[in-house]
């Protein structure tokens, strides 16, 4: 994979030599730092003057939570101080990327922009939009207008990405040594009279994304709801004659209230207002890091104690706290993941004279970062492979929520939006046969790969049903942007059920495919908790799941199919299998042994009246669908059911009589729609 990838925009621009006679642009993004930045060292070898560069785009920052805004404010305060320390300093613009950068490659006459390369399909859409500005620009001008370099911090020396396998199991056996940091370079600053601008305040940048994001998305407000008021909805309500609570309780607010009262030190690395993450400069996170790695042999330097007492809040299952430390400041490139790593091992050769055993890490803390940092690196590698290399029938879309990669993909320009969600073990392939077919009726069809499954990321987090019905709900308002008919099919119908049970002004209608969950015909308290207590067993149960999913997951899927078994083909098995062998996949399956179905369909589809289809293969190995439909017509008003001779997955299994039927009742509800308010 090389350092630097150039695309050359408008009229050959000649030898390098012309390019280094002008000034560049140093776009960042994420990637908040001058140590271990290649594009600052390739640029200030090939550029006398530099002009290194921050645009606050609604694009970028209408992913952030008020968290993640008070962490970018701290990270480009200590950024610009770094900068004017290697003799530079950082513009700070607000706008459109493309005009802002059009209107300053023209004011200091620049020849290159360097921007670190995306993947996130809104952001590599922001990327090409500048591209085009600039190649407008040189048509319509005499002068020649600037390379736009497109560059990478390479954590494996890998030349092409063509030669990647699919599999991290034959991934691994490549054995590719991870590529040494960069140190920072002395900097040249442009010998003009420049207006380098002013960091807003917290105050002033969130309404400055207010002000964007309302204009852009009426449903954002849903978003902003916070867990307790939600809480507070549901437990007043009176469902069906029955007073209803749910509890919906945040780990990190937990996490935060048990902290001991004490002064914190001056330089403490948790200085956003929620002090949930490591915040700061680089140096701030790389101090943090240290105490992070030696937690095993205690200190008594203030700061370095804090970061032992976060861990520990951190710490909801074994190496999770690493990620949840310092997850956002890798996210916003205050460090990058191969100087994590290298710190890492540097610290773990230390506590071991100079070696290391090839048996495992000395200390849980080392590898849980070194993990930590691999794992995200191979989802970004195959983020970007499926961004630069087409294959398959649907092209892929990369989103990031939480900080995490998702996959998906969308079809269809005009009519009503249709969101498929695939179940446990699956990922949006699943629907391949429906699609298009549900598109070509006149709908926009959008099927996303959640969370801990298929390519999308599988972080070392506690997964919950109310987690996944969050990355449902938050995919229908930052993708979608409207109100959609969900369809899921096993734990996926699930899923959507608690989006429309708990947010229902996002769902038009709920088509369960022979969908998890059970239908209660009394009950007194509704318990829904994203809290959850993974057993003990659950770490050698998932281990032993795996090994026999493994080896009987051909035949274990041809049950699920069974009229049309040829429909269970090679190639989805050997996806799951693949799959199978990813970073992460062991914490996925430890969550099925806390699963917790207990709020019922019936209650959470309660004011969906006429508007629930439930498309049941009445061959399904896993339940008995005569009995489950039978209390679906009782206790769900309503409901329209169709019984299909098939198994577990008929959407797959009998695409041909399943998409006729999705299609029909998508037209059916549109012709009767009316919204379902915000709350019960």
């Amino acid at each position: 994979m090389s350092l630097l990838v150039r695309a050359n925009l408008g009229p050959e621009l000649g030898a390098a030599d012309t390019s280094s006679k002008g000034a560049a642009i140093i776009w960042y993004k994420h990637d908040l730092r001058i140590d271990d930045h290649p594009a600052l060292v390739a640029a200030s070898h090939h550029h006398p003057m530099l002009l290194p560069l921050y645009i606050f785009d609604h694009r970028i920052l209408s992913r952030f939570s008020d968290e993640m805004l008070q962490l970018l404010l701290f990270a480009l305060e200590d950024l610009r101080k770094s900068l004017k320390g290697q003799g530079s300093n950082l513009m700070i613009r607000f706008g459109n990327a493309e005009t802002v950068i059009q209107h300053l490659a023209r004011e200091v006459k620049a020849t290159s922009i360097y921007a670190e390369e995306e993947v996130e399909y809104e952001l590599r859409r922001m990327l090409d939009a500048v591209k085009e500005a600039l190649a407008l620009a040189t048509v319509s001008s005499a002068e020649a207008y600037p390379r736009m370099t497109m560059w990478r911090t390479p954590f494996y020396g890998m030349k092409n990405l063509e030669d990647m396998p699919e599999s991290y199991d034959g991934f691994k056996q490549l054995k590719l040594p991870v590529v040494s940091p960069v140190l920072p370079t002395k900097l040249s600053s442009l010998a003009m009279d420049l207006t380098w601008g002013d960091l807003p305040t917290l105050d002033e940048l969130k309404k400055f994304v207010i002000k964007v994001g309302t204009s852009r998305n009426k449903l954002t407000s849903i978003m902003s709801t916070s867990e307790l008021e939600i809480d507070q909805v549901v437990t007043q309500g009176k469902i069906g004659g029955v007073n209803g609570a749910a509890l919906m309780e945040s780990n990190r607010d937990m996490g935060s209230s048990n902290l001991t009262e004490r002064k914190r030190s001056e330089r403490s690395a948790f200085v956003t207002q929620q002090k949930n993450s490591v915040a700061g400069g680089t140096g701030n996170v790389l101090n943090a890091l240290s105490a992070y790695l030696r937690y095993l042999e205690g200190t008594a330097r203030g700061e370095w104690q804090e970061v032992h007492e976060r861990l520990r809040q951190a710490e909801s299952r074994e190496g999770a706290s690493f990620g949840a430390l310092f997850g956002s400041a890798l996210l916003l490139g205050i460090i990058s993941r191969r100087r994590v790593y290298h710190e890492a091992i540097k610290y773990e050769k230390e506590r071991n004279g100079g070696f290391l055993s090839p048996f495992g890490y000395s200390a849980i803390t080392v590898a849980a970062a070194v993990d930590t940092v691999c794992s995200m690196e191979w989802y970004w590698l195959l983020a970007l492979r499926s961004q630069i290399i087409e294959r398959g029938t649907y092209s892929v879309r990369i989103w990031r929520w939480n900080g995490y990669l998702i996959h998906y993909t969308v079809s269809g320009n005009e009519g009503p939006a249709v969101l498929l969600v695939h179940g446990f073990g699956a990922f949006f392939e699943h629907f391949r046969y429906n699609i298009s077919h549900i598109a070509d009726s006149g709908n926009r069809v959008w099927a996303v790969t959640l969370l801990g499954f298929g390519k999308s990321e599988k972080p070392n987090i506690v997964y919950t049903e109310v987690m996944w019905a969050k990355l449902v709900r938050d995919f229908i308002i930052q993708v979608v942007g409207e109100p959609v008919h969900l369809v899921g099919n096993s734990i996926g119908g699930y899923f959507v059920a608690i989006v429309a049970g708990l947010w229902p002004a996002l769902a038009k209608s709920v088509i369960l495919i022979n969908s998890a969950g059970n239908v209660v015909t009394e009950y007194s308290a509704i318990h829904l908790s994203e809290d959850r207590q993974t057993p003990g067993a659950a770490w050698l149960g998932a281990r032993l799941l795996l090994l026999y999913l493994r080896f009987n997951i051909r035949n274990i899927v041809k049950s699920f199919y069974p009229s049309k078994m040829d429909q269970a083909d090679d190639w989805l098995i050997d996806e799951m299998l693949r799959t199978s062998h990813d970073p992460g996949v062991l914490v996925v399956l430890e969550c099925i042994f806390s699963f917790d179905l207990s709020v019922p369909l019936n209650y959470l589809l309660e004011r969906f009246e006429r508007k629930v289809l439930a498309i049941q293969g009445m061959r399904d190995p896993l339940s008995d669908s005569r009995a489950k439909l039978a209390c679906l017509r009782e206790h769900c008003k309503g409901i329209v059911t169709k019984e299909l001779d098939g198994g577990h997955c008929p959407h797959d299994e009998l695409p041909a009589v399943v998409n006729p039927v999705i299609q029909e009742w998508v037209m059916t509800v549109e012709r009767e729609y009316t919204p379902v308010g915000l709350t019960r």
